[in-house]
């Protein structure tokens, strides 16, 4: 008798002969490699940049870098590749579902998405599915989508993805250039913070240390020698016991808004990192189970229309109950 390979034993051809595939204009200026990664799915990275200095990947018969840039017309080669398959094993998009009644926008040049809390936006360390990984799985009419910029983790609202790499590369480049720079981006949150916000509108310029360390994890600090940033802090409605506040983004620091909040005294509700414990306790009694910070409206210029876009997300259910348990009223 033959004995029967186990799971982890198959192999499965993910394309056992060579390929050549035409770039588009979705793909145009797109790097090699980040090509390769959307292309190839389930294919490890590693893998990926060893076959291209390895010289099996060709474009238009030359060999590449990792960092070349596709143009539309190219034609790349694609050596064989096998993977376990265990390695290959696709996502279920059923999963995902969820993600198609959170689009705000879609056309033919980009989403953007309301994207949950809880849900990081790409998969990495501790996390093997995040909102690009789960739209990959879930529209496999998609033959591009890319991250333009990012939120954290437990942070919700307006997340934009780029279905072209020309899109991608324009929009990644306003987005880095920030409101500061470019008067054509303007993203606001709401948050809810301790205390009675009696400032008014408020523009708080404090640089941040976003490298500092706490027990080994990420700890932004207020600090003279860190990286500019600032922040417009506008009270929606305020009590005693917490304020609604509306924060335009002038910088895109990590952790900016938190950080800034806690800098005025007036730390984020729900913040396990840099919140107030017993105010946290008094938050979770009326409902509050994350931090309470969402990406309410943006503003950008679309490079394909040449419009200008304003996109808003209303508050989520568990955080507009929050703000009714409290009895805060705004508009």
């Amino acid at each position: 008798m033959h004995k029967k390979s186990s799971k982890s034993e198959k192999k499965t051809p993910l394309n056992n002969k060579v390929r050549f595939v035409d770039i588009g204009e979705e793909h145009a200026g797109q790097r090699v490699d980040n090509f390769l990664i959307t292309h190839l799915k389930g294919v490890p990275k590693t893998h990926i940049y060893r076959i291209i200095r390895k010289g099996e990947v060709r474009v238009n018969k030359g060999r590449v870098k990792q960092t070349t840039r596709l143009v539309s017309g190219d034609s790349v080669r694609i050596p064989p590749i096998r993977l376990s398959e265990r390695k290959t094993g696709d996502l279920d998009g059923a999963r995902y579902a969820f993600l198609s009644k959170a689009i705000l926008f879609e056309d033919d040049s980009l989403i953007v998405l309301n994207k949950p809390s809880g849900m990081a936006v790409h998969a990495g360390s501790g996390i093997k599915v995040g909102v690009i990984e789960a739209l990959r799985a879930l529209r496999t009419d998609l033959r591009y989508i890319e991250l333009v910029h990012r939120l954290d983790r437990e942070t919700s609202g307006c997340l934009v993805l780029a279905k072209k790499a020309s899109v991608l590369k324009t929009l990644q480049d306003d987005f880095r250039n920030n409101s500061l720079k470019n008067a054509r981006l303007d993203k606001r949150y709401l948050t809810l913070v301790r205390g009675n916000w009696r400032h008014g509108y408020r523009r708080v310029t404090k640089a941040l240390n976003t490298d500092a360390r706490r027990n080994g994890e990420r700890y932004v600090v207020v600090d003279e020698q860190g990286s500019y940033a600032s922040s417009i802090m506008t009270p929606k409605a305020s009590l005693d016991i917490a304020s609604l506040l509306e924060v335009k983004l002038l910088t895109g620091r990590t952790h900016q808004v938190r950080v800034h909040a806690l800098s005025e005294n007036h730390p984020v509700a729900g913040d396990p990192r840099y919140g107030d414990s017993e105010f946290n306790k008094r938050m979770k009694s009326l409902g509050l189970s994350r931090l309470f910070l969402h990406a309410a409206r943006l503003s950008f210029y679309h490079p394909a229309s040449k419009q200008n876009m304003t996109i808003e997300a209303p508050l989520p259910d568990d955080l507009l109950n929050v703000v009714n348990n409290l009895g805060l009223e705004y508009s």
